[in-house]
């Protein structure tokens, strides 16, 4: 109730400017962008003024900081993955850890595979097998894998995880200080290459790179990711565990750690990989989870976002120029409605619609040119490419994210929040090699009789 309470309030107080600023000027979404562009500019700069400051003086790691660490792989439904991403992390060269794998009341296999990986790898290697009437979400995943951890940090990964071995070596050292809550590794799709979605999907993991280094140099909210987040037990445990009523766990900690004026950090140069999803509404899915999660914990936390005495001042304007790329889809479907009700209740001429759709190009060209130097500087794709994907995955973003925000919105005002997982299949890419491998087959049997036919 207090969440739709508050967007109602939200919505209201938007309207109400925009009735204002058209009372007046046709260009209010204007100073909203302008906003935003400043917004970019400080962060880009800032961005570069940090990478220089690294070249001069390098960061020195402290060899000796090697906490043990608690490796939490949560799993539901994932018998055809988690053996592999199990076997993945204990590979990893890091000499000071344990691994938890959580079975969360899956209808497979995953149980039965899981424990019979326990000889395998011995003492270090614990499965936990969730009650079928369990509290369900992955928050609570976690908390219950909490109970039993003995790491001083837990390192989250998904069930179809992939690193380095040096990718925990690596990442620790960002945790070595006392305000340092947690550290995100950057995320990279695997299979990027299968099809068109899976490329926009790698394309918007590197903008949302793009977007966590910029952050990460001005100290601002960097968020955690869920898959390849390392977390202080003793941050952990000063915002008490994960939230079990969120259905978005990284985001929802990642505030709560901001508003208790823990730092978290980014570390784009430590890799995880994971697969992207190959189909359109499974992907949807997703996104609708990770949209209406970021909502609402803005929703539920905006109170402390705008008290807290902990969180810095940084963080905080820092949030509150995020929560505009929120602001600003809402911003212009309320505009526009309210220029074609003016248009036919008032008799308005249709070109008063002119400076919005000059602002929807504008939009559009800033997203563009914010992918084409994301592309261009973190996956280092030549000109040419860059601007090709840059444009298609600005289209990719309109046409996901745009009709979500509408269909989010309205979920949170008319409808009661579910906490389902809503976790995304995975084991796709396995499937996918398979169907390939027998159509290879089929192909090679039609040559083969084709040539038995002609002797």
């Amino acid at each position: 109730m207090k969440e739709r309470i508050l967007l109602f309030i939200f919505i209201a107080v938007i309207t109400a400017f925009i009735i204002i600023f058209q009372n007046y000027t046709d260009w209010g979404l204007g100073i909203l962008v302008a906003l935003m562009a400043l917004y970019f500019i400080v962060a880009t700069l800032a961005t570069k003024v940090h990478s220089r400051q690294e070249l001069k003086h390098p960061k020195v790691k402290n060899e000796n900081y090697k906490p043990f660490v608690s490796v939490m792989i949560p799993a539901h439904n994932e018998d055809s993955v988690i053996a592999a991403t199990v076997e993945a992390v204990f590979k990893m060269d890091y000499p000071n850890y344990e691994v938890i794998a959580i079975d969360d009341r899956s209808t497979d296999n995953t149980a039965q595979v899981l424990k019979s990986l326990e000889p395998v790898y011995g003492e270090r290697f614990k499965v936990l097998v969730r009650d079928k009437n369990a509290f369900p979400g992955k928050s609570a995943v976690l908390n219950n894998a909490l109970k039993i951890a003995k790491g001083e940090a837990v390192l989250v990964f998904d069930a179809d995880a992939r690193m380095d071995k040096d990718f925990l070596t690596n990442l620790v050292y960002e945790l070595e200080p006392d305000d340092v809550g947690a550290v995100q590794a950057r995320k990279v799709i695997r299979n990027k290459d299968i099809n068109l979605l899976t490329k926009c999907q790698n394309n918007e993991m590197t903008m949302d790179t793009s977007c966590q280094v910029s952050r990460d140099a001005v100290k601002g909210a960097v968020e955690l990711r869920g898959n390849g987040e390392l977390i202080k037990r003793k941050a952990l445990e000063d915002v008490g565990g994960w939230n079990n009523y969120t259905i978005t766990d990284d985001l929802d900690l990642s505030t709560r750690l901001h508003i208790k004026g823990w730092d978290v950090r980014f570390c784009k140069d430590t890799i995880v990989y994971e697969e992207g999803i190959m189909y359109l509404w499974p992907l949807y899915r997703q996104r609708r989870r990770w949209l209406e999660g970021t909502i609402r914990r803005y929703l539920e936390y905006f109170g402390g976002i705008m008290t807290s005495n902990k969180m810095s001042l940084r963080v905080r304007l820092d949030t509150i120029a995020y929560i505009s790329e929120f602001i600003l889809p809402t911003w212009f479907i309320i505009e526009i409605f309210l220029l074609i009700l003016k248009i036919f209740v008032k008799g308005a001429p249709p070109t008063v619609l002119m400076s919005s759709v000059i602002m929807g190009i504008i939009i559009g060209i800033a997203f563009m040119l914010s992918f084409r130097y994301a592309l261009r500087k973190y996956d280092n794709l030549s000109r040419i490419d860059a601007f090709t994907q840059s444009v298609i995955t600005s289209a990719y973003v309109f046409i996901i994210w745009f009709p979500l925000v509408i269909f989010i919105g309205a979920k949170i005002l008319f409808k009661k929040k579910d906490l389902e997982w809503g976790k995304t299949a995975h084991g796709l890419v396995m499937h996918e090699r398979a169907i390939q491998k027998a159509k290879d087959k089929i192909r090679q049997a039609k040559e083969e009789l084709r040539k038995l036919l002609k002797m």
